[in-house]
């Protein structure tokens, strides 16, 4: 199947506004695709799997991913070969990058699954990253970042959906976290919930302490069906 200025439309959409919520995606494609209403859902995920063959040439993903603080479901494009440093390279430093790095590994050790402002702000990072010079390798150290620089880059961190900002000014990851770290998660041993596989971080806990069973609230609806009967 060869593409056509439709499917250019569609992923220049998400390249220039970021993670979409999956129904808005779906309008556009039955807009672009002039589809039927009965025929959208199946219509769509097949497009999204002829889409993302094409894609792989570069190393390209539309993939989706759930906002863990609502249920959405969200749809956006993943650089699946770039580090994730490189994935901020373009807009942050090396310090701003560093601080990230230290606010997700922070992130996902606490039980809520967010920081308070005030942790965040004061939060100690790693002040070095290797350099590659030549056949060597060697420790460079990093500005400190004040607590201004800090303010700003959680604002500049939240807008590009990197990070979440809850509406008591805690700070959570966001959806292009959720879709984009994956391998992080998974070096840092992040819990997957029972239900979806996904990582668990705004998750529940089970309450028998012997269980390790870690569960999104909306995946355990949907698993309990009914509310009253579940047991976390």
């Amino acid at each position: 199947m060869a593409l056509d200025s439709r499917h250019h439309a569609f992923i220049q959409s998400l390249l220039a506004r970021g993670p979409q919520p999956a129904v808005d995606c779906k309008k556009m494609f039955q807009k672009l695709f002039d589809a039927r209403p009965g025929e959208v859902e199946e219509n769509f995920f097949d497009f999204l799997k002829v889409y993302n063959k094409h894609l792989d040439f570069f190393q390209l993903e539309i993939r989706g991913s759930t906002n863990q603080h609502d249920g959405t479901q969200y749809y956006g494009v993943v650089n699946k070969l770039a580090s994730e440093p490189a994935k901020l390279a373009t807009q942050y430093s090396a310090a701003q990058i560093a601080y990230f790095k230290a606010l997700v590994e922070a992130i996902v050790q606490e039980p809520s699954g967010e920081l308070s402002s005030i942790d965040a702000l004061n939060l100690r990072e790693d002040q070095t990253v290797n350099s590659q010079e030549a056949s060597s390798s060697q420790s460079v150290s990093l500005p400190k970042l004040s607590l201004a620089q800090r303010d700003k880059v959680l604002g500049d961190l939240a807008a590009d959906k990197w990070l979440y900002r809850t509406e008591d000014g805690g700070v959570s990851l966001g959806i292009k976290s959720f879709l984009e770290l994956r391998s992080v998660f998974m070096n840092l041993e992040v819990p997957f919930c029972d239900v979806c596989n996904e990582a668990a971080i705004k998750a529940m806990r089970c309450q028998n302490e012997d269980c390790s069973a870690r569960m999104h609230s909306y995946c355990a609806k949907t698993k309990f069906q009914r509310p009253e009967v579940i047991s976390f």
